[in-house]
């Protein structure tokens, strides 16, 4: 059985803390060294101050045994982390001279200059094992101490800090520790559902499945369910999730739309091409976040044919032929005018199916009849043309996106209840 192995993630840089840049390192890294079976039991933030770098790898290391640090490794002043760990660990740094030839080789390859500052980043922990940086100027190390634990540091630039961290932190890691056992995970993605409901389908699943495990995750407009399981045998690994899975899509079999890195556009685009049917979308207040999304795949030309915002009445009467007197009797908002408008744009772009889309984004707008984030959806097919009915509660962004991701779904449960209809 393997050694149990904490591992604590710890990111440097004050534009981090300031919300200047977004902290994409950290979950990078703790997706790599989950699949490599190491379990990351905490995450620290600190910025480029010396005393608070080296009070947070101290308490790091009186809790974990092994720490990575990522960031703070450049020529610059602000660029503590190998100094704040040489002091924290008391070695000294020394020059190495195969690191100052390495960064002097490839400043003379670009034709560059080299600044004097970049010296420093020669300028490694005694005993540190070096890791080479082919992708820029800075090199990592990793230092094993004498009490089982481990130091590694990386680059901050996540172009040089990924492959370092899997091509030469993480089996050093698995190396020292003897961890044979891996943990892999899959993510079934639902929309349609709400959270509750989800939870009340398959809680007895999440209650009781022990290898896999199940974690429920909420996003704007579709829920992640998370499969985790430990193995060290691939296809035992494989097995476990397969099974787990084909339980939980026999209970949300219609909510279920895709499988790990899977947009739902995606899984639309896909339906559209094996059904060989076109689409035409009309936008009012999603302002074209649809056709975005259905157009932002290589291929779409093969289904897409035509987009429409028509922000104004005028637009909805002029380009889509919506009659002023509906509009007048029931507003722009409504049923009848969503499902005139999927009618028109199906009739005017001559496709297989159209999308009618008609709504108050907020977060002005709304009364009391007609709040913020009520929305119409319509579809237009060879069945006639239906409409539903959403009231979103959020912000005018999401607003926008939770209603671009209903109207995907609609498309897609119309394109695979026809795609069964046809296998009967």
């Amino acid at each position: 059985m393997d050694r149990e192995v904490r591992a604590e993630i710890l990111t440097i840089g004050t534009e981090l803390l300031l919300g200047q840049t977004i902290d994409t390192n950290a979950a990078y890294i703790g997706e790599q060294l989950a699949a490599a079976g190491i379990e990351v039991y905490w995450k620290s933030t600190v910025g480029d101050h010396d005393a608070r770098i080296r009070e947070a790898l101290r308490v790091a290391l009186s809790r974990s045994e092994v720490v990575i640090t990522t960031g703070g490794l450049g020529p610059t002043e602000d660029d503590l982390t190998c100094r704040a760990i040489a002091a924290e660990l008391d070695r000294p740094l020394i020059l190495d001279q195969a690191v100052l030839e390495s960064i002097r080789r490839r400043f003379t390859e670009r034709a560059v200059a080299m600044s004097p500052n970049n010296e420093r980043q020669a300028m490694i922990p005694e005993a540190a094992a070096v890791l080479p940086n082919p992708h820029g100027t800075a090199p990592g190390f990793v230092i094993r101490l004498g009490n089982g634990r481990m130091v590694a540091a990386v680059p901050g630039v996540p172009s040089e800090m990924r492959p370092m961290l899997n091509e030469q932190v993480i089996p050093r890691v698995c190396e020292a520790f003897g961890v044979k056992t891996r943990i892999r995970s899959r993510i079934l993605k639902a929309c349609g559902i709400t959270e509750s409901a989800l939870d009340e389908t398959i809680s007895d699943l999440v209650r009781l499945s022990r290898n896999p495990t199940i974690g429920v995750l909420a996003y704007p407009g579709e829920i992640h369910i998370r499969l985790t399981v430990k193995t060290e045998r691939e296809a035992e690994g494989d097995r476990l999730l397969d099974d787990l899975e084909h339980t939980i899509r026999k209970r949300l079999s219609q909510f279920l739309f895709g499988r790990d890195e899977e947009r739902l556009e995606e899984v639309v685009g896909r339906l559209f091409l094996d059904a060989k049917a076109t689409v035409a979308v009309a936008e009012s207040c999603t302002g074209g976040l649809v056709c975005h999304r259905l157009t932002n795949l290589p291929g779409s030309s093969a289904y897409f044919v035509r987009g429409e915002v028509v922000y104004s009445n005028a637009a909805k009467e002029r380009l889509l032929g919506v009659p002023h007197e509906l509009i007048a009797e029931h507003g722009a908002v409504s049923r009848p005018v969503a499902l005139a408008m999927a009618a028109g744009m199906r009739q005017t772009a001559g496709t297989d199916l159209a999308l009618g889309i008609t709504g108050i984004a907020g977060p002005g707008g709304g009364t009391t009849t007609k709040p913020v984030g009520l929305t119409y959806i319509a579809l237009a097919s060879d069945d006639g043309v239906t409409c539903r009915e959403y009231r979103f509660l959020a912000d005018r962004d999401t607003n926008k996106l939770l209603a671009s991701q209903r109207a995907l779904d609609i498309l897609r449960r119309h394109l695979l209840s026809h795609q069964h209809a046809g296998q009967n």
